[in-house]
């Protein structure tokens, strides 16, 4: 059978909102409150500007090592050939713990939205999980949004960005009202607290930074289907950084501006709420609620994508089963790995809202981890081949490198037991070890050859 291959279908634009509008997901609207209760409104600000110097640092190495490889997978290009397929191994299947956590966070986030727009809707009692209760009504409306995300992703990659683009300008446009309207109306004296909680404040925020930025790397994923020279790919990477950055600094100031400490503390949708006040209209809170709803979408849609192309490239690569690596013969996607991802999408609000913080927390450590290896394969190829192209190149010595490679240590630290940002027991440790049992599984099976063997006979093969 003919070997079937990827399509070069990205534009540039596709590249640029599919990194925006992943990082703009849904964690704007809903965890902004929280960002300023746990550490103050200066405290946040720290918070998003040390996270985002990491982010930088990061996509620098991200940057240069896209354009040098454009290939599917990203990472997993990057770490086989700097460190070997062991610690490829590793560093994608951390990364897909963070793409799979994005996914399913979205499909527990959207009938969140509706708890906000339609109070008391719920029906069909489940069972009751970390003192929530768990109704059919609203397992529903998460599982159906995620089998038609799914869906479009299924059909072609095309489609989807062109439903990421419409989406992220919803975001922008309805983050910009939020932020200059906080400009023009906010009330500086909301911002008093400027810290709370000391450190261990800020280190609450700043572990769920990598959650929050985690998208700019989906454009390495899906470098190989990008039709645009390798140096521009590298750019559009930073500028999408950049950019998520300033959006996150912004909309924290904005909902401090917008709402006091009282109001906060009695908020569930911070920056909805803070839209209300600020035009004194319950009508702006539904504007900015919209957004969130585009926010969901984009974040569904690429980390779909990404984690999809990592699953395929794992696969190719005799690592996981050929089951991954098969691409559909129409529409050319990966669309085994997308079923699998749509489907822990669809099962992911059967454990209820409070699943959200669990979701973000499992899901940041996993992204960290990927980071590092990353980093440290940055460092190593500049020293093992020098001489390599690098239409995009970070800097002339390797300490975007280092810095990433500290910072990233930093954080996978702050998620240890007796920090103050520990994950939490047993939720978060059982979602962390579960997807580590699964990936050891895989890990030595791979090593045994048996996923090699098996990918040369049935080669992208129909199943």
């Amino acid at each position: 059978m003919e070997d079937r291959k990827l399509k070069k279908v990205l534009s540039s634009v596709d590249l640029l909102v599919l990194a925006l509008g992943a990082m703009l997901g849904w964690g704007w609207v809903v965890l902004s409150g929280t960002w300023i209760t746990s550490a103050g409104s200066m405290g946040a600000v720290i918070a998003f500007v040390i996270g985002g110097f990491l982010v930088v640092c990061v996509g620098l190495n991200y940057a240069e090592l896209a354009s040098a490889m454009p290939k599917v997978g990203g990472e997993h290009e990057y770490v086989h050939r700097a460190l070997g397929k062991n610690f490829s191994f590793v560093a994608s299947w951390a990364i897909t713990l963070g793409y799979v956590s994005v996914a399913t966070f979205e499909a527990v986030a959207l009938p969140t939205v509706i708890d906000y727009l339609l109070p008391n809707y719920q029906a069909g009692y489940l069972w009751t999980i970390a003192g929530w209760d768990v109704h059919l009504n609203w397992v529903l409306i998460g599982s159906v949004g995620a089998l038609i995300i799914t869906g479009i992703n299924y059909l072609g990659l095309k489609q989807a960005a062109v439903l990421q683009t419409v989406f992220t300008l919803m975001i922008v446009g309805v983050g910009l009202l939020l932020i200059f309207g906080s400009g023009f109306l906010g009330d500086t004296a909301n911002l008093s607290p400027a810290f709370s909680g000391g450190m261990g404040g800020i280190m609450t925020v700043l572990v769920m930074v990598p959650f929050l930025f985690v998208g700019f790397d989906v454009i390495p994923q899906v470098a190989e289907e990008a039709n645009l020279p390798r140096k521009s790919i590298g750019r559009f990477l930073i500028i999408s950084v950049v950019g998520a950055i300033l959006f996150y600094l912004a909309v924290a100031l904005g909902v401090g501006l917008g709402l006091s400490p009282s109001q906060l503390a009695n908020s569930e949708l911070a920056s909805a709420d803070a839209m209300a006040s600020l035009f004194n209209s319950d009508v702006f809170a539904q504007i900015l609620i919209l957004g969130g709803v585009a926010g969901i979408i984009t974040s569904w849609n690429s980390f779909i994508i990404g984690g999809s192309r990592v699953l395929y490239a794992m696969a190719k690569s005799g690592m996981l089963p050929a089951w991954f690596a098969r691409l559909h013969p129409k529409y050319h996607t990966p669309s085994n790995a997308i079923l699998f991802i749509g489907v822990l999408s669809m099962l992911a609000p059967l454990l209820g809202r409070s699943a959200l913080v669990w979701i973000v927390d499992a899901g940041g450590l996993g992204i960290v981890v990927a980071y590092f290896f990353v980093a440290l394969s940055f460092i190593v190829l500049r020293k093992k081949e020098p001489k390599m192209e690098r239409p995009f190149r970070a800097a002339k010595s390797p300490i975007y490198g280092y810095l990433a490679l500290v910072l990233s240590l930093g954080f996978i630290v702050l998620y240890l037991p007796g920090m103050p940002a520990a994950l939490i027991w047993p939720y978060e440790w059982i979602m962390v070890a579960g997807w580590g049992l699964v990936g050891a599984f895989f890990f030595i099976q791979m090593n045994r050859g048996v996923y090699e063997k098996k990918s040369t006979t049935v080669k992208e093969k129909a199943l």
